[in-house]
């Protein structure tokens, strides 16, 4: 292959597909190690929707960098994709954490030994909220609608925002509300799961759901946070194509996209640790164990 000939379009939708690659490798080594070693299938169900986040962007993400030229419809949709499945990813790690807690998500039924543990609010929440608060069934009850609040959200707002542009009305100002709204709506989630991690912390420890929560999250907020950047810059004119590949109405989506592609292998290399398949290995993780001494 001989890089000379290629144009710049060209090398970046290579480097892209090789990122999807990448990314791929790793998820489907995870994915393939859970598989068979398949011995909680409540919790790795969840495990396998988790980490199949990372391939899903970065799919998603090189599809639309294909066609960067398509409609603001086909990348306000394919960008929808990406966050309805964040939205499924957030459930379903609320979801991990009941089973390994061992607590019924529709009953939210308090153990006896943690009944009546403090949990403490920060700003802004303390707003609305008191700074401190004692955790029983309804406050349990509580950070689980928090959470899921945005599985609800999120779908509804991305039927709403192509049905606006379909009709040819999403408006700038429409589109920054619509912002705005689904990132309160996603910080209460994430927040809500900080305060559950807390809640339960002794007991979850064995779990290391730390490093889990912190892969879901930086896909989350750095991705989101990224696309606002880059509408600021671009809307600033500090960002343009120059007409060498990118189309100028469609550099934002463009550039983020590239970036998702390279981001994803990172993430996909970080949740082969906070996903390992050693908590279902049983005597396998012990033999192993013993032969690494």
């Amino acid at each position: 292959m001989d890089f000379s000939t290629m144009d710049r379009g060209q090398i970046t939708l290579l480097g892209s597909a090789c990122s999807v690659m990448l990314t791929m490798h790793f998820t489907v080594q995870l994915l393939s190690q859970h598989l068979f070693y398949w011995k909680n299938p409540k919790e790795q169900k969840a495990i396998i929707i988790i980490m199949l986040m990372a391939p899903v962007y970065a799919i998603v993400s090189f599809v639309g960098l294909s066609d960067f030229q398509g409609s603001r419809t086909f990348f306000l949709f394919l960008e929808s994709v990406k966050e309805c499945y964040e939205a499924l990813v957030i459930a379903k790690f609320l979801a991990l954490l009941y089973s390994y807690l061992n607590i019924s998500i529709s009953n939210d039924v308090v153990p006896d030994g943690v009944k009546g543990r403090e949990i403490h609010h920060s700003f802004p929440m303390t707003l609305f909220q008191p700074h401190t608060v004692r955790l029983d069934r309804s406050t349990l009850k509580l950070l689980k609608y928090w959470t899921w609040q945005f599985v609800v959200i999120r779908p509804f707002c991305s039927v709403l925002m192509i049905s606006l542009q379909l009709l040819g009305m999403y408006q700038s100002w429409i589109s920054w509300t619509f912002t705005i709204i689904l990132n309160l709506s996603v910080s209460l989630a994430l927040y809500s799961l900080v305060l559950f991690y807390h809640a339960f912390a002794k007991e979850l420890e064995p779990h290391k759901p730390l490093s889990k929560f912190l892969c879901i999250k930086g896909i989350v907020f750095f991705c989101f946070w990224q696309g606002i950047v880059l509408d600021v810059l671009v809307d600033m004119g500090v960002i343009r194509s120059h007409h060498f590949w990118l189309d100028v109405e469609h550099v934002e989506e463009a550039y983020q996209n590239v970036l998702v592609c390279f981001e994803m292998v990172v993430f996909s290399v970080l949740q082969q640790y906070a996903f390992h398949v050693a908590p279902y290995m049983g005597d396998a993780a012990a033999k192993l164990g013993q032969k690494n001494k």
